[in-house]
């Protein structure tokens, strides 16, 4: 009787798995049951590739960042800061309502609050946010020095405004705002976005 090729363990599938299972349910609404169901393996397994239910979701929110996010790349390298907020905005709009993905954002779901034991995922959740929201502060830090943006704008202040704004868009994404919904608010922060010559006009 011959002996069938063992099974050859594809980890960028398992945590494509673990994203839709974090996103959906949260990290604290997650059971090891949940990932080892969803992933086909069992828990030895999961905790010898992956160590723990922490340390996996971890890796869960990279793999989302490079294969859902990348357009916050795309938008940081627009010419203008007005193009770095549309591109911004309106990929968000997309991101947060593809139909293949769950609706809203991984990071926003994953554990905006949690009990005191899980406290580092949300220390964690917000330290990813915080990051982005830095990179976006120095585009336009660069914007106010090249004078793309107005004199004395405050460059953290509106990296804050931004991604706030698409923070709100996933909640309402999440309820089940639609991609049109989310668009025409997203025209609405940018008709007020600055640039160099004043308020951004359509």
């Amino acid at each position: 009787m011959a002996v069938g090729r063992p099974r050859t363990f594809d980890e960028a599938q398992a945590l494509d798995l673990a994203v839709e299972v974090f996103w959906r349910q949260g990290y604290e609404g997650t059971s090891i049951t949940d990932l080892t169901t969803a992933m086909g393996m069992n828990k030895p397994s999961l905790y010898t590739v992956f160590g723990s239910k922490e340390k996996l979701f971890r890796l869960v929110v990279a793999r989302y960042a490079e294969r859902d996010m990348g357009y916050k790349t795309a938008a940081l390298a627009e010419p203008t800061a007005a193009a770095v907020a549309r591109t911004l905005l309106l990929e968000n709009a997309k991101a947060l309502t593809r139909k293949d993905r769950p609706a809203g954002c991984l990071s926003i779901q994953g554990g905006l609050s949690s009990s005191p034991d899980n406290a580092s995922v949300c220390a964690f959740l917000a330290a990813s946010r915080l990051e982005g929201e830095q990179a976006l502060a120095d585009r336009f830090r660069t914007a106010v020095t090249d004078g793309d943006l107005p004199a004395g704008t405050d460059p953290a202040a509106l990296a804050r405004y931004i991604i706030a704004f698409t923070e709100g868009q996933a909640v309402h994404a999440a309820a089940g705002a639609d991609r049109r919904q989310l668009e025409e608010t997203a025209e609405i922060a940018l008709r007020v976005f600055p640039d160099g010559r004043g308020p951004m006009s359509d």
